[in-house]
């Protein structure tokens, strides 16, 4: 009885410890996506202060241009009364190129370009890595070529700070590849949920921005959405609270309205292939061009974005205040379409010539102003089913970035919460669901991939959960039946057997033809060279008794790990319930063909589809 209590005391003990251990695990990662999250949040309201700084000094002072704010966000220094000065507009994105240019390709090359891709990249092929320097060079270039009229959107550069501190925080702790992705991860989500408010979309866009089909990497959401939560905080702390757009209460009650807004989802579909080809039809363009040195084509890019910003200065910087404007029905349709199509080629110029933004910010102006053209349109026509032109700026909004980027049901979660309107989420998924349906081929991220099964980051989880749902029940056709020697014969007699069979492996078998032991042709070497022990010698000596095998009910991840404990390459099949009674033999190179064909049928599967 006092045996029976200690042991009782152990178990108690270990199951403290253990829960000890979990609590501490969980308190040492809290603390790790809190740091993430802070720094995150730090990150966007330094890049913010940097935007500022420089749409004052450079759009406001220097070329008397004052693009409006949206509702959420205000002036944080006084307007100038310099007047406005088309010419200094035309060669000021040039100039900020210059400055951008030389200072990625001098210090960083890698931060070129949207760096959501980049975080993308980072996450697939580099374990998570990125170098520390990259987030200080990118926010630096990027606040140089957003303030200076390069249109583009701050969620690049904010996605690289906090993706960058993740990886440097798991780098400096020396955690797993995995560990670093999922730290790396829940800075995109920080840095994104914070400088555009809205917490819970910064965290689903982190885990499913990172692949083309409809999945969500799990692992990432719940660190992603602590990380963001205290990076929306420390925003808000110095900002001020509320979303980024201000929206009348729209409300969805017209199932008629469907119909526009099917035509709408359509019309974002052609608008973001547009979007698309101009963008990487640029990148292309100027990675073609040899004899211009890298760090001079984002003032190229800068001059052509200036040519367009002297006609249509709207198309410049951001352009948030526009699509406030566009939501309050203030815009006419002219206005509209230039604002789209102008913002798709100045984005185009700014970021693939080399300079430094981001991509999703551009994408909501667009959006939104597509969506205003098209409520516009048929609140023209039959305005008593289109009451509100502007409700279709914000399922735009939502609409276009899905058909841009493959990752709908974040997409929507933006809008709403940048918006603070949640009564239109019906007509979102509507336009949401059928966008991505229609533009799946394309991507503004070009280093989204498939599905899991095509990330690098998960070829050995693929690899495993094939082989754990395939049975060695699944194979019994291909286990060979193999001639069975008994413990008692002479290694003489088996000597003359052994001649004429090609068997690479022996079981050895007692009088009721039970398995008792197994040894190989490499086991009979010191024998078959001995010849003075050969008369002595039965094949019991010869086989061991430390038989390792499998049962029809195993799968072949633990088949495959038994293959490799000891380096053989055939394993004893026997009966589950009886280890005694031999089936067969089990060849790894079996295992190993039918892995491929397995994988062979995914791949063709999602070829299909």
């Amino acid at each position: 009885m006092g045996q029976t209590e200690q042991n009782k005391g152990l178990v108690r003990r270990a199951k403290a410890k253990l829960s000890h251990l979990n609590v501490a695990q969980a308190t040492r990662w809290s603390a790790y996506f809190i740091a993430i999250g802070l720094i995150a949040g730090l990150g966007s309201v330094v890049f913010h202060y940097f935007c500022q700084l420089g749409i004052h000094f450079f759009l406001d002072m220097a070329a008397g241009y004052r693009p409006p704010a949206p509702a959420g966000e205000h002036h944080l220094l006084p307007l100038t009364t310099t007047p406005p000065n088309r010419w200094v507009l035309l060669f000021l994105p040039a100039f900020g190129g210059i400055l951008s240019g030389w200072l990625v390709y001098t210090f960083a090359p890698e931060a070129e370009g949207h760096g959501t891709d980049a975080a993308i990249r980072a996450y697939h092929y580099k374990g998570g890595f990125i170098r520390n320097r990259v987030p200080i060079i990118k926010t630096i270039a990027s606040a140089i070529t957003l303030t200076t009229g390069g249109s583009g959107g701050r969620e690049g550069p904010i996605a690289q700070i906090g993706a960058g501190f993740g990886s440097f925080l798991a780098t400096t702790f020396k955690l797993s590849d995995r560990e670093r992705r999922i730290m790396m991860a829940a800075g995109i989500g920080a840095g994104v949920g914070s400088i555009f408010r809205a917490p819970l979309a910064g965290a689903l866009f982190a885990a499913e921005v990172l692949y083309r089909d409809p999945d969500f990497e799990s692992e990432v959401i719940i660190p992603a959405g602590i990380s963001s939560v205290v990076a929306y905080c420390v925003f808000c702390l110095v900002f001020g609270w509320g979303s980024l757009f201000d929206s009348p209460p729209f409300k969805f009650r017209n199932p008629l309205e469907l119909g526009p807004y099917l035509v709408l989802a359509l019309v974002l579909v052609a608008m973001g292939i547009f979007y698309i080809k101009a963008f990487y039809g640029t990148i292309h363009l100027f990675e073609s061009v040899k004899k211009i040195p890298n760090h001079l084509k984002p003032a190229i890019g800068g001059l052509l974005t200036g040519i367009i910003g002297f006609f249509l200065p709207h198309t410049l910087a951001f352009g948030y205040g526009f699509a406030q404007m566009a939501i309050n029905n203030e815009l006419a349709i002219p206005f509209l379409l230039s604002l789209a199509i102008g913002k798709v080629l100045t984005t185009s110029f700014s970021i693939g010539s080399g300079g430094s933004g981001g991509v999703f910010g551009p994408s909501i102006v667009v959006g939104g102003a597509m969506g205003g053209v098209v409520g516009q349109f048929f609140h023209s026509i039959m305005p008593g089913v289109v009451t509100q032109p502007g409700a279709f700026v914000v399922v735009g909004m939502a609409g276009f970035f899905t058909a841009v980027s493959n990752a709908p049901i974040s997409t929507i979660i933006f809008v709403s919460e940048m918006t603070n309107s949640y009564h239109l989420l019906l007509p979102s998924l509507l336009v949401c669901s059928v966008a991505y349906m229609a533009s799946r081929r394309w991507t503004i991220f070009s280093c989204q991939v498939q599905s899991k099964v095509d990330s690098p980051a998960h070829s050995g989880d693929f690899f495993v959960d094939i082989l754990q749902s395939i049975a060695v029940s699944d194979l019994m056709p291909m286990i060979q039946k193999v001639t069975l020697i008994p413990q008692s014969m002479p290694f003489v007699e088996f000597k003359r057997y052994f001649s004429e069979t090609k068997q690479h492996y022996f079981p050895v078998v007692d009088e009721d033809q039970r398995l008792v032991g197994i040894f190989s042709v490499n086991d009979i070497r010191a024998v078959l060279f001995a010849p003075e022990i050969e008369h002595l010698v039965v094949m019991k000596d010869v086989g061991t008794s430390d038989i390792i095998v499998t049962t029809p009910d195993e799968d072949l991840n633990a088949v495959l790990r038994k293959f490799t404990t000891r380096n053989i390459d055939s394993l004893p099949v026997v009966r589950t319930d009886d280890h005694g009674t031999l089936l067969g033999m089990l060849n790894r190179r079996e295992v190993i063909a039918v892995y491929n064909r397995k994988v062979e049928e995914a791949k063709s599967k999602r070829q299909v589809r």
